[in-house]
């Protein structure tokens, strides 16, 4: 019936974009075909808007529900909210004991501030630090949100948008005065990094721990050493890392530790909650400042972010989403192997990734995000595990994508013709990394 796509051509005449989210545009998975909306999302399955089921073998809501959607016990805590309220006049007690069990599991930090989306996460994360600094220059590594601040790096650049960060993506609205105030490295490049201290007031360094590579042997020492030597703070942006490898941040894998921390997307398993988390002599720097909002406040985010955390801590998930983002990577590479193809497969386990080595490669995930939804699967080329994602339904997606892959051989060998195949439109690229 195609009902998502139908309202979807509605929402593009009253939205700008069509949705609230990049990530999740139509365009970025297969143009005029795919269902775009759902009607219900349980464990790793999805119904769109004609109730046709779906195994969710892609982005699992962009990567926020480790535990599978509608996780039931925390699904019953957010039920219980709504019927005793979630919004009054007096503060919601959740937010102390979720501040309290974040410095538990951070015993370096001593504060904690929360909001509720990562954009605004890493925006309060700035203003303070600039704040404790004392200075408005900031490096980045990595995606941060969309806030002035961020996409002021793309003012400027000679090259090309495409050179950094949102290739395609023009920072109209951003105030030109704000050029220079935000400077980009490149991951694992710590000379970059030092040229940038050497030659600008830098006041702030914030980056992405690891998402593509691993950090390079005693790189992620030799940043956190820069900073202390030049009275820099240190943000850690875990908003996307978080709790896929460890119970918290994924720093406390290479014993560094940064002067504040953002997290978001898994800690309340699909409920908004997001937190800042740092020390206290650069977090009472928010007092010196005006940082503050109504919705912040209301009661869900923060009671479920607080059972997330109970049930993480008891079955320990970043173990298992770990275990089968490296099987998923082996099969991939396996079944590129044994069809001839070659691909680079990236990304921590848990938010597994590959690419095609070849010129069609956007062709080619087109048709296999085509050829995938036919057999009842949301696929692309990235897949981020949950705990819902067993062994037999990960078999049998893979034993799919290995037909798909069969096709995809003959292309590249000139048997077939990608163009002949493709039923839309090419989908878009993503975003390109600075790690």
């Amino acid at each position: 019936m195609n009902t998502g796509q139908n309202l979807y051509k509605k929402a593009k005449k009253l939205i700008p974009g069509g949705t609230m989210l990049l990530s999740k545009r139509p365009e970025m998975f297969l143009p005029e075909k795919w269902p775009s909306y759902y009607s219900k999302a349980k464990g790793c399955h999805v119904w769109d808007l004609d109730n046709n089921k779906y195994t969710d073998v892609s982005i699992m809501g962009i990567g926020t529900n480790i535990l599978g959607y509608g996780n039931k016990e925390i699904d019953e805590v957010v039920s219980n909210v709504v019927k005793t309220g979630n919004m009054s006049t007096f503060n919601c007690p959740e937010e102390v004991y979720l501040a309290e069990k974040l410095i538990e599991m951070n015993p370096w930090a001593d504060m904690v501030r929360f909001a509720r989306s990562g954009g605004e996460a890493n925006a309060i994360a700035i203003r303070i630090a600039r704040a404790a600094s004392g200075k408005d220059k900031v490096a980045i590594c990595g995606y941060h949100g969309w806030h002035d601040w961020y996409l002021s790096t793309n003012l400027g650049n000679d090259e090309g948008l495409d050179q950094h960060l949102l290739p395609g993506l023009d920072p109209a609205g951003v105030p030109n005065h704000l050029k220079g105030s935000t400077l980009p490295f490149l991951y694992n490049n710590y000379e970059e990094l030092e040229n940038l201290v050497k030659n600008h007031d830098i006041g702030v360094i914030k980056m992405e721990v690891q998402r593509n590579h691993a950090p390079k042997e005693g790189y992620l020492q030799k940043v956190r050493k820069l900073a202390t030597d030049h009275n820099i703070v240190l943000i850690f942006d875990e908003c996307t890392s978080g709790f896929r490898e460890t119970y918290g941040p994924i720093f406390k894998k290479y014993g560094v530790e940064p002067d504040m921390t953002v997290f978001g997307k898994t800690i309340a398993n699909g409920y908004a909650l997001t937190a800042v988390v740092g020390k206290r002599e650069v977090m009472e720097a928010a007092q010196n400042t005006f940082i503050s909002s109504t919705f912040w406040t209301e009661r869900i985010g923060p009671a479920a972010a607080l059972k997330t955390l109970e049930i993480m801590e008891k079955e320990q998930p970043w173990d298992y989403i770990t275990e089968m983002g490296n099987y998923i990577k082996e099969q991939w590479n396996s079944i590129a192997s044994n069809n001839d193809l070659e691909i680079n497969t990236f990304g921590i386990p848990a938010l597994a990734g590959f690419s095609f080595t070849s010129k069609d490669a956007l062709k080619y995930k087109t048709f296999i995000t085509q050829e995938l939804l036919k057999k009842g699967y949301l696929a692309s080329t990235v897949l981020y595990s949950c705990t819902a994602h067993t062994k037999p339904i990960i078999n049998a997606y893979l034993d799919e994508l290995n037909t798909v892959f069969q096709t995809i051989e003959k292309c590249e060998k000139g048997a077939l013709k990608i163009d002949n195949l493709l039923e839309s439109p090419i989908c878009h690229g993503g975003f390109k990394r600075l790690n």
